[in-house]
């Protein structure tokens, strides 16, 4: 048994990893900056949290105290101009404290990438691994587009094959890119914490074959049982505006489709396949493209997704919680408050909360709900194609929609703070108390503070749309959990 430190832990594939090692007799801590966000996953009380910033030295030290291996899993997705320095920054922290505090092990998770220019975020990726190399012993992992259930590259081609026929693209979709199953890229992550040495090399992996980025939109509609795309390759469809089309069509916002748009501009194809030499592939083989569609497609009907790129990419900086009541005044901010009252239990009131949104909408004009993920996808916002990680049941910090849960307990209060463009703050919060004769209270909250002028005339524009929308969620809510009591 040894101390395995991760960084990333709430991320995509962090969250994924995490109870792999400790299957494997690992003890394992990790570090966040939000221990809150790690509430509700099922390992939480497994490990121990160390809460901070990467770029706190002390609290990147106390990470890495003691400990025999440190994961570093995390990359900015960020189109800021500070992006690629503060990447640089934490990378100097981490490597300053693997190199005090006697880690003997970094394993960092990059990017495959062709010699010669590569992309901002590329560059910026390659530059983070050889900074930890001047530190401890690191070992590079270097892999293309991950394919799995709720990562990133995987909605990438879901939404461009499902919704569009027939796409004119950039000429990046004839280069190759050579995937990796999550399974895959989780084994030999995993395995790196049973090496019987240090290893201070970078290696390349992915999985058995390389596609063009057309093809693994085919393949990805055979397998889905959809008519396979007609794909124009136009040589006047540039990164940036391929950036925009991406963002529109898929859930992505802007900023990430304009990373993975940019990463695509070259081959990223493995080199050699020297890390078999160090850690021998899965005992069932590695799985093909095709094999991890089908993987993901399954957990998806399953609703067995464990983690998923929405919840691991805020697409907006961390935002303070709503105040308690007594702290708005002084504070301008609108409220729309709706109350009902039902003969259904607290527990079927919860069940029925916990399907807001994603395919279930929102149990009223659904056709409304959608125009509005729309206007916000036009306005560069993250729009309503995010979906949701699971169909019927919620966590601390999952992403519904332009919508983030940020308060959850069980059987009580369901509160979604705003991330769409707005003038203003928003939320949207639900609360389940005992009401008079035994029956039940359901109060849905609508909570907006304006930001000036702009703000103010916002409210009352979508006043009416309110006025609608509001009064019927919650009586179909309350209705559906009545039947759910009749049944």
């Amino acid at each position: 048994m040894s101390l395995v430190a991760v960084t990333g832990a709430s991320g995509y594939i962090g969250g994924r990893l995490v109870p792999l090692l400790l299957g494997k007799g690992h003890q394992v801590r990790v570090f966040t900056r939000d221990a809150q966000r790690l509430r509700d996953v099922p390992w939480r009380g497994q490990v121990e949290v160390v809460e901070g910033d990467l770029q706190d030295p002390a609290a990147v030290a106390k990470l890495c105290k003691d400990a025999d291996l440190v994961y570093y899993l995390v990359h900015s997705m960020s189109s800021t101009r500070q992006f690629t320095a503060q990447e640089k920054a934490c990378a100097q922290v981490m490597a300053q404290a693997a190199r005090e505090q006697g880690v003997s092990q970094l394993v960092y998770l990059s990017g495959l990438h062709p010699a010669g220019a590569l992309s901002e975020h590329l560059a910026s990726r390659v530059a983070v691994g050889e900074i930890l190399s001047t530190s401890a012993n690191t070992l590079v992992l270097q892999a293309g587009l991950v394919i799995g259930s709720g990562s990133a590259s995987f909605e990438m081609v879901r939404h461009l094959s499902e919704v569009l026929p027939v796409m004119p693209a950039p000429r990046w979709v004839l280069n190759r890119v050579q995937p990796i199953a999550i399974r895959d890229a989780l084994h030999y992550l995993a395995a790196c914490a049973d090496l019987p040495r240090p290893v201070h090399k970078t290696y390349d992996i992915g999985g058995p074959s390389s596609y063009t980025y057309a093809q693994l939109m085919k393949i990805y509609a055979q397998v889905a049982g959809l008519r396979e795309p007609k794909i124009w390759a136009l040589p006047l469809l540039t990164p940036r505006l391929a950036s925009h089309w991406v963002n529109l069509v898929t859930p992505l916002p802007r900023t990430l489709a304009s990373a993975l748009v940019q990463s695509l501009q070259h081959d990223c194809v493995m080199g050699s396949r020297e890390i078999d030499e160090l850690i021998a592939p899965p005992a069932e083989g590695l799985c093909d493209y095709r094999r991890a569609v089908q993987l993901a497609l399954e957990k998806m009907d399953a609703d067995a997704v464990p983690t998923s790129w929405a919840t691991a990419h805020p697409v907006t900086a961390p935002a303070e919680p709503l105040p308690s009541d007594p702290d708005w005044s002084g504070h301008k901010a609108y409220t729309d408050i709706r109350r009902a009252t039902t003969t259904a239990t607290e527990a079927q009131l919860f069940s029925v909360l916990q399907r807001l949104g994603g395919e279930s909408t929102y149990f009223a004009f659904p056709g409304l709900w959608k125009l509005r993920g729309l206007l916000d996808k036009l306005a560069g916002g993250v729009g309503s194609r995010r979906g949701r990680r699971s169909h019927s049941t919620l966590a601390l910090g999952d992403v519904l929609d332009w919508w983030r849960v940020e308060a959850l307990e069980e059987n009580s209060l369901l509160r979604l703070r705003a991330e769409m463009r707005a003038p203003g703050r928003a939320w949207l919060d639900y609360r389940i108390q005992k009401g008079t004769d035994g029956q039940t209270e359901l109060i849905q909250r609508a909570v907006f503070f304006p930001r000036g002028l702009a703000g103010r005339c916002y409210w009352w524009a979508v006043y009416p749309f309110h006025a609608a929308i509001f009064p019927a969620t919650i009586a179909n809510i309350v209705r559906a959990a009545q039947k759910h009591e009749a049944d």
